[in-house]
Formats: structure tokens, sequence, C-alpha cells
């Protein structure tokens, strides 16, 4: 538990110092955000903000996962990582494509949708094959699993995966919105790694609680980073890597329920205002737009939400009592 605790500490202080030194690069090489046309009006004067600074908190996660490396007793974190850089250098390249042709879209849909599919299918398939994963569904609050044929279980968890990842990224709206939701899932997935007794996969969350935390004094309103699709896809992949790795999917819809909201929001808004010819249900979305529309300042929304991200995964942590003990 110590060094679950140092882990969480040094990746803060990793986090914190690659971060003073990486915002100055984005500035000389003028990696600014674009402010897409169809959102907020207010959000404009963000525009030129550096973004891909999620590659502070990325490396940090890096160096401590590497630096526990030699006392693990299993490398199940190193696949937890793997696929999380994946979904991170999607991010990248999309992040890439915007700052070379100066526009907010990146990657198109279905690139990304093919791309983060065929990880998750690799990731799946590499967990199962090593033994760090059976295709047992567990039941969080009854304490029972459900046996899935692997093939239907790896269609189900690529499913999950590619949307749990999109919807971490769409959660990224506003200064310090996904990194603070995202902290209290990164210290629920640590406490319930050590609680099971799964310390190796322990590292990773807990190096991301810290450099989150760092990664907020930049971030926080007004942002003089952001983390861009490289952080937000690299979080994303280690919230549903984290899940099926412990082997406790369902969770997600706990720990992420401000995800799904977001999600949600999107979904419920297009569907409506297809079916009504133009009437919206939303002022604005995804749900984080709509309360900014309603008069909410960002740090309100931020805090509302983080709040709410806590108490859900302390209600997680109920749900999954029984594999505790």
């Amino acid at each position: 538990m110590t060094r679950i605790l140092i882990t969480a500490v040094v990746g803060g202080v990793l986090s914190g110092t690659i971060g003073y030194l990486l915002l100055p690069v984005l500035r000389a090489l003028k990696a600014g955000q674009s402010i897409r046309e169809i959102g907020p009006t207010w959000h404009n004067s963000k525009a030129g903000t550096p973004m891909m600074g999620g590659l502070m908190f990325i490396f940090a996660a890096i160096l401590c996962v590497v630096g526990n490396l030699p006392s693990m007793g299993d490398h199940s974190v190193v696949y937890v990582l793997v696929l999380s850089l994946c979904f991170g250098f999607i991010g990248f390249l999309d992040d890439f494509t915007k700052i070379k042709f100066h526009r907010n879209l990146g990657l198109t849909s279905l690139q990304k949708a093919m791309l983060q599919m065929a990880v998750s299918a690799l990731f799946l398939y590499a967990m199962y094959r090593s033994g760090f994963m059976n295709t047992h569904l567990y039941i969080p609050f009854f304490n029972v699993s459900f046996l899935m044929h692997p093939i239907v279980y790896i269609f189900f968890a690529m499913f999950v995966m590619v949307g749990t990842v999109n919807s971490v990224n769409l959660t990224d709206g506003v200064d310090g919105l996904c990194g603070s939701v995202t902290l209290p899932v990164m210290v629920f997935f640590t406490a319930a790694s050590v609680a099971m007794g799964k310390y190796e996969l322990a590292v990773l969350p807990a190096s991301l609680a810290g450099g989150l935390i760092a990664y907020l004094f930049y971030n926080w309103h007004p942002a003089k980073v952001f983390m861009g699709d490289t952080g937000s896809l690299f979080l994303g992949g280690v919230v549903c890597a984290m899940a099926f790795a412990l082997e406790m999917p369902l969770i997600l819809i706990l720990v992420g329920f401000v995800y799904v909201c977001e999600t949600m929001s999107d979904i419920l808004q297009v569907g409506y205002f297809k079916a009504t010819h133009g009437k919206r249900l939303f002022k604005m979305a995804p749900i984080h737009h709509h309360f900014e529309m309603c008069g909410w300042k960002e740090e309100k929304i931020v805090l509302t939400f983080a709040g709410v991200s806590a108490v859900m995964c302390l209600l997680a942590w109920v749900g999954i009592s029984g594999l505790i003990g």
C-alpha cells in the first residue's frame, strides 16, 4: 500500500514537472485549439490555447509503471497501459490533424471508430489468452457472475470499450471537467485493485490520480492548456481497460455515470431534433453546455459534475463489496 501511495505522489510530481517543461514547447509549436463554430460563443476566447497537454500525465504514468516493473508479480498492468497508449495515439493523430490543417475536426468518425475497435479487440484477445481476464460477467450489488461465450463477450466488450472511450472524450468540453470527473474514478480503481490484492493493477490509476491533480493546476479555468483528444482518449482507455482487467465491466455504469449522462444527452438531443423537425431537448448538448447556457459558470459545472462522479464511485464501492470481502 505504501508503494501505491508513493506512486501517486511521484505521478503528481512528474506530471507537474513535465507540464512545466511541455507548455512552452506547445506554445512554440503553435499547438493551439480551434473552437467549433457550433459551440458556445464565449468559448471563442479559448482559441489558441495549447492542446495535447494530456502528454504530461501520460508520460508520468509511463514512467511510474516502468519504475514499478521490477517489483511486480505479474505484468497485467502493462496490457492496460499499452491499450491506453494506443487510444491516446489515436487521439494524438486527431489532435495533430487539427493542428496541421488549422481546423477543429481531425480524423473522421469512421476512422476513429475502426481504429478503436481494432485496438479493443487486440487488447481483449491478449488479456484473455494471457489468463488475465475471464468471460464471467459480474453483476454489482448481487455478487453473482454469468459465464458468457468468449466470442459474445469480446463483441460485448468491444462495444463497451469504444463507447466508454468516446464518452470520456465527450466530457472534455469545459476547463477542468474531464480531469476532475476522472480523478475519483482513478481513486476508485486504485482502491479496488488494492482491496482485491491486485497491487500491480493499482499502479497505473494511482499514478494518474496524482498526475490529474497536477494537470488540473494547468487546466483549471481559465485553462493554460487542454488535454486534447490525446489525453481524453488515453484516460478513456484506462477507465475501460481497468474495468475489464478487474473483471467488473458493468461497474462502468456507476463510476462512469457522468460520462454516460454526457453521451446520452448528445444522443437524445440528436434523436429529438430529428423526430421533432428541428426542436431541441436541451439548450445545447452535451449536457455540460446546457448548464452553461443556463448561466452556470464553468467552475460550478466542474465541481458539481466531479461531486456526482465521486458519489457514484462511492456507490460503486458498495456495489462491489462482495468482491472485496
